[in-house]
């Protein structure tokens, strides 16, 4: 009995250890300031679109800009305007002229330049709990996406759809690639097929991704679920604390 109550003593003072330094790493990790990066990003390239500039926060895009219509958008209807008289990439007034005998730093490169290029990579998914019949959206969510020119396409059980399609902007992120996403309004039904159609423009090359509906697990199921769950759960809690109790008991009359 004596060596079994010195191995509680030890399991216990090991998992006091464990615990309290679990704390500590938890304070000392919640105690460091967040870091944030804020990113303006402007490409220019043969593919169209031949330009594109905009702003993001930690990969979350806030504003793009409307190169025709010489404004800044908000990447949400609710977000609020771009500040008038603030345009981070204004041009100079005059030309900079460049001095007579100028050359370029360093040799020229010769020979072909290798094209960087990611494949897109294309996730499916709804905005909201499926529930058949009712109104949804699906997204579709593409990215690594290099060069930012590809075109995203959505199909229902084989068949083009274009009413109800909203594409947004390519989005920067800080591997140097970028993502884009594309909605669809949909109303689920059993036996839909959906697949949204990812194709880079430069080689003709496609990705698909597809969704489809699966029977949604009932509420007044999930909750029995969920509870039975919990239950079982509790009971084993209480059952350890019972053992625990026991073992300190054990301890206390032995000595």
């Amino acid at each position: 009995m004596h060596s079994v109550c010195k191995r509680a003593r030890m399991v216990c003072a090991n998992a006091h250890a464990w615990c309290v330094q679990m704390c500590m790493h938890c304070v000392f990790k919640c105690s460091q300031p967040p870091v944030h990066s804020l990113s303006e990003v402007l490409f220019c390239q043969p593919d169209m679109p031949s330009l594109g500039l905009a702003v993001t926060f930690d990969n979350e895009q806030l504003f793009w800009f409307d190169a025709p219509l010489s404004r800044w958008q908000p990447r949400l209807p609710d977000f609020p305007a771009w500040p008038e008289g603030r345009c981070p990439l204004s041009p100079p007034a005059t030309p900079v002229p460049v001095p007579p005998g100028a050359t370029l730093a360093g040799a020229t490169p010769t020979g072909a330049t290798p094209c960087a290029a990611g494949i897109p990579v294309a996730n499916v998914f709804l905005k909201r709990p499926l529930e058949f019949g009712r109104p949804n959206t699906l997204v579709c969510m593409v990215g690594n996406i290099f060069p930012p020119a590809v075109t995203i396409g959505w199909q229902r059980d084989g068949v083009p759809v274009t009413d109800g399609v909203t594409d947004t902007t390519y989005t920067p992120i800080e591997d140097l690639g970028f993502m884009r996403f594309s909605y669809l309004e949909v109303t689920p039904r059993a036996g839909d097929v959906y697949s949204c159609t990812v194709t880079r423009e430069r080689d003709n090359t496609s990705v698909l991704a597809y969704w489809v509906p699966q029977d949604p697990v009932p509420s007044d199921v999930l909750a029995t679920a969920l509870c039975g769950a919990a239950m079982a759960l509790g009971i084993l809690a209480c059952g350890q604390a019972d053992g625990c109790v026991c073992a300190g008991r054990l301890c206390s009359r032995d000595v």
